[in-house]
């Protein structure tokens, strides 16, 4: 096993399909790596963290990480009014949370090397 999967394997229970994994990082083209997130509160969470690290690890390898934001869902909050914890939010409040979400990622990933979408 390449030290480059054996480390992506670390912590992780299954890589599916990881044939496909390794063909990939054997390649000479850079894989693209895309995380989307939803600014529907100021914080991400803990599961955030555990992707960031994987894209981390992928950015260490030289692999392009793309960090998308989608606001549609803190636009809308919840449709189906069994969420109080997703109401609609302003422009100024989804701008907010971005915001928030650009400082957290920047702790894990070189924020010099993602793109925003």
């Amino acid at each position: 096993m390449s030290k480059k999967l054996e480390e992506l394997k670390t912590g992780t229970v299954a890589i599916i399909p990881e044939e496909e994994l390794v063909k990939k990082l054997k390649g000479s083209k850079k894989l693209t790596v895309k995380l989307g997130a939803d600014p529907t509160a100021p914080d991400l969470h803990l599961g955030h963290a555990v992707v960031l690290r994987k894209m981390k690890q992928l950015q260490d390898m030289g692999h392009d990480i793309i960090f998308l934001i989608g606001d549609f869902t803190a636009r809308i909050g919840d449709p189906s009014g069994k969420s109080k914890t997703r109401p609609p939010l302003t422009k100024e409040e989804i701008e907010e949370n971005t915001q928030t979400y650009f400082k957290q990622v920047g702790r894990i990933l070189d924020m010099n090397k993602v793109t925003i979408r």
